[in-house]
């Protein structure tokens, strides 16, 4: 644990003028950096993430440029409470009380867009689903409240490296940000979160394992919910 601390360590004469702590002082920062259409980088509760304003489209081009991410893979958003959901997601067909149950934490539920989604149509194009996140994790859930709309989230790295536990994990892509928000090293294993379609009615179906799957499997079960059979 000592080496992967003194591999994360940033001193701080070296930081760059874009690096700040993640504490709430620095929130309306980056509200104001989303809202310009800027790219911010920011902890979560399992990786670091890229984020910016989800209806820019603009700024979620410039996502995909900085990690070399092909425009076919779709980004998540994020929201600051799980209240919020419904404004851009189908969740009327859910079990009530399921996304409080898996919310706010390292789980992303996928779920159908529906027609009256807020979501701006150029994200995520031609895809009539989304992943959705609200982390356990207070920096990010307080700037996706300021912002007032979702925020597109990804992990900060370049596409194919390894997830970020750290911002050191991520130097070579911080002239890219706006602002860099230290969080210090999360206590992830890089699996990141774990990704759960509920698009659905009465099913689940488990598109990766991440952080939290047997603690996720045993919400769904207790809402009564069936895994989906695999296609034959």
């Amino acid at each position: 644990m000592s080496s992967s601390m003194e591999n994360c360590h940033v001193d701080v004469q070296n930081k760059l003028e874009v690096v700040r702590p993640a504490t709430e002082v620095y929130a309306q920062e980056a509200i104001e950096a989303l809202k310009a259409g800027k790219v911010i980088a920011v902890p979560t509760d399992t990786l670091y993430g890229f984020a910016c304003d989800a209806c820019s489209l603009e700024a979620v081009n410039r996502i995909y440029e900085m990690k070399g991410r092909n425009h076919t893979s779709p980004l998540a958003i994020c929201v600051g409470d799980v209240s919020q959901i419904q404004h851009f997601a189908v969740t009327e067909n859910l079990p009530h009380g399921l996304l409080d149950s898996l919310l706010p934490g390292p789980v992303t539920v996928i779920l159908r867009r529906g027609e009256s989604s807020a979501l701006e149509k150029s994200l995520n194009p031609g895809l009539d689903s989304v992943g959705v996140r609200v982390p356990d994790c207070n920096f990010i859930r307080v700037v996706a409240r300021g912002l007032g709309k979702a925020v597109a989230l990804t992990s900060a790295n370049l596409s194919g490296q390894p997830s970020s536990l750290c911002i050191k994990d991520f130097e070579n892509l911080w002239d890219r940000c706006a602002y860099v928000y230290d969080g210090g090293v999360l206590p992830s294993n890089r699996a990141g979160s774990t990704i759960v379609d509920l698009t659905r009615p009465g099913k689940y179906k488990i598109l990766r394992p991440g952080s939290a799957k047997e603690e996720t499997l045993a919400i769904l079960e207790k809402h009564s919910l069936v895994e989906e059979a695999p296609a034959i």
